[in-house]
């Protein structure tokens, strides 16, 4: 009961603290840190508190990055992949071998792969705060994209690497083996997370029921992760694979009903596990450092912070180094597209002025070479536009703060004695998670101003709306003149409802672009479209204040009152997106 009881109490505190964080302009988990640090040296708290690290590694940790995974854009993803690889592995490996160093020469008795051990730790990355400030702030959506695909791989590469750490620390390891079991990891992983989400998404499309896909989606990051950790693979890669698969098949092989369920129930997920375990890692401090002050023989609390608080400025200034080349890769794969984007066009007029083939191989052909130069010029002008320069490198390096995978990892090492100061290596993997969520995590915000980078244009982003919405609406007008609709019975269509579906159609694009157009100028005016949503707004709540009244008379069935509000949440539901939406 105690400790049903704290858990009702942490579900308060994460709504309470993520509602008045918005207010007050500050990310939610840098809060809860706060709380929970605070909270954790409240008298009557059952003590200890430490969490095993398994519920983080194996219970936590595969739901959340699932979750985060599934609305990660494949797209964007592929485009910035090279950065995303090179932050998620080569800074992670990097980051290890020089802490391990710094860590051998600091701390007597401590062998250099134990060293490479607490590295691995501290290397991954959280982009939870950093991406909340981000799209507060609307950072422009490439930088989001790197912060968030690091985030999603780093854990992987550096849970593999702590691996073969700790297997080093047991007996002689070649430099070989240990290439080879992070390759063979890696392949597996995306090996299984591909199958995984292949046969999920196929047996999930065959279901038919939206509550039936997403009780079935819940166990997906599970079955990625299960089998793979049981092949002494990634977990956590496979993870990813299954969900940046699943999220990109969604909208292919899902109803429109059970993606919407779907993405509110894994948003709901999200919000509880991500900020649950900011405030599970504040609240274990007080126990962290019980347990380096009752090991008398080894090195003191103040040393222990002390080498942790040394351990964030050199992770910054590895990390600046490491982005240092990177940017100048970019900036010269920014000039190349644009000496490229000449030769791409004129490969794609060439195509499109050909004649089409006529034999269906042929035509195949013709459509995968079309698709993809227009993808080819699409990544080139995305490129172009969205360039990372100096600026952008700076806020990338600013943002990689550490988080609670951190604290789990050192959580996870052995606890036989094999490893020596492993409770003050804890308490050196805590201190630099939590100094550079404050410290980084809280300046981010002020960095992003200093350095004026420019977020994304939101008056762009509605006219590129406004343009997809008629491109759709135009390929449904086209459906319209197809005569071969099937009807029951062999009825034909009554132009009178062709119109009034046509109508429908041109009503969303037409809507979108009164609202660019007003937006875009300097007095307010309210559009005929403006003025429908207002009165159908008025008509709603006069429907539904009716049903309330009908209700309350007892006129009808509660089974037709229950189907009437659900036709009404239905349509006050669609308004509201439509005024929501940015």
């Amino acid at each position: 009961m105690e400790f049903a009881l704290i858990g009702v109490i942490g579900v308060i505190v994460l709504v309470t603290v993520s509602k008045f964080s918005k207010q007050l302009g500050v990310a939610a988990p840098l809060v809860l840190v706060l709380v929970g640090v605070a909270s954790s040296y409240i008298p009557g708290l059952p003590t200890p508190i430490e969490v095993p690290p398994w519920v983080i590694l194996s219970a936590v940790l595969p739901p959340l990055l699932y979750a985060a995974a599934i609305q990660v854009p494949l797209m964007d993803f592929r485009r910035n992949l090279g950065t995303i690889s090179a932050l998620s592995v080569g800074l992670v490996i990097v980051t290890a071998v020089i802490v391990g160093v710094v860590l051998h020469a600091l701390l007597p008795g401590l062998s250099l792969a134990e060293g490479i051990a607490l590295g691995a730790v501290v290397s991954p990355t959280d982009a939870v705060a950093a991406t909340a400030v981000a799209k507060r702030l609307g950072l422009p959506a490439r930088l989001v994209t790197v912060l968030e695909g690091e985030s999603l791989v780093n854990d992987a590469s550096s849970l593999v690497l702590l691996k073969s750490a700790l297997a080093a620390t047991a007996a002689v390891v070649s430099i070989g083996s240990v290439a080879w079991n992070f390759a063979f990891s890696v392949v597996v992983a995306i090996v299984i997370g591909l199958v995984v989400g292949i046969v999920t998404v196929y047996f999930r499309s065959r279901l038919n029921d939206s509550v039936l896909e997403t009780a079935m989606s819940f166990a997906v990051p599970f079955i990625a992760y299960i089998p793979t950790e049981e092949l002494g693979a990634s977990g956590i890669l496979a993870v990813v694979v299954a969900g940046l698969y699943t999220g990109h098949n969604a909208a292919r092989k899902f109803s429109a009903q059970a993606r919407i369920a779907e993405r509110l129930n894994w948003r709901t997920v999200q919000f509880v596990l991500e900020n649950g375990v900011f405030l599970l890692m504040g609240v274990q401090l007080n126990t962290i450092i019980g347990s380096v002050q009752s090991d008398k023989e080894s090195i003191t609390v103040a040393t222990a912070v002390g080498i942790g608080l040394l351990l964030c400025v050199l992770l910054l200034l590895i990390r600046a180094a490491f982005m240092m080349p990177i940017v100048i890769w970019l900036r010269a794969t920014q000039r190349r597209a644009a000496e490229l984007e000449d030769r791409v066009s004129a490969g794609l007029d060439r195509v499109r002025n050909r004649d089409e083939p006529t034999t269906e191989r042929g035509h195949r052909r013709w459509r995968r070479l079309t698709r993809y130069l227009e993808r080819r010029s699409a990544d080139i002008t995305e490129l172009q536009e969205s360039p990372i320069g100096w600026r952008g490198g700076a806020v990338l390096t600013w943002a990689g703060m550490r988080g609670v995978v951190t604290l789990a990892a050192a959580q996870s090492l052995p606890a036989d004695g094999s490893i020596p100061y492993r409770a003050e290596l804890i308490l050196i993997a805590f201190t630099v998670a939590l100094v550079t969520l404050l410290a980084q995590g809280g300046t981010l915000p002020l960095m992003i101003r200093l350095l004026r980078v420019s977020g994304t244009d939101a008056a762009a982003d509605r006219r590129e709306l406004a343009g997809l919405l008629e491109e759709l609406s135009e390929a449904g007008i086209a459906a319209l003149e197809n005569p071969e609709i099937p009807l029951a019975d062999g009825q034909k269509l009554d132009d009178q409802v062709v119109d009034r579906v046509r109508q429908d159609t041109l009503l969303r694009v037409e809507a979108e672009w009164e609202r660019v157009e007003r937006e875009e100028q300097e007095e307010e005016t309210v559009g005929p479209h403006q003025q429908y949503r207002t009165l159908r707004a008025a008509v709603l709540d006069a429907e539904r204040a009716a049903l309330l009244e009908a209700r309350s008379r007892g006129n009808y069935s509660s089974r037709i009152l229950s189907r009437a509000q659900t036709m009404l949440d239905f349509d006050e539901s669609r308004m509201a997106q439509r005024e929501d939406r940015p």
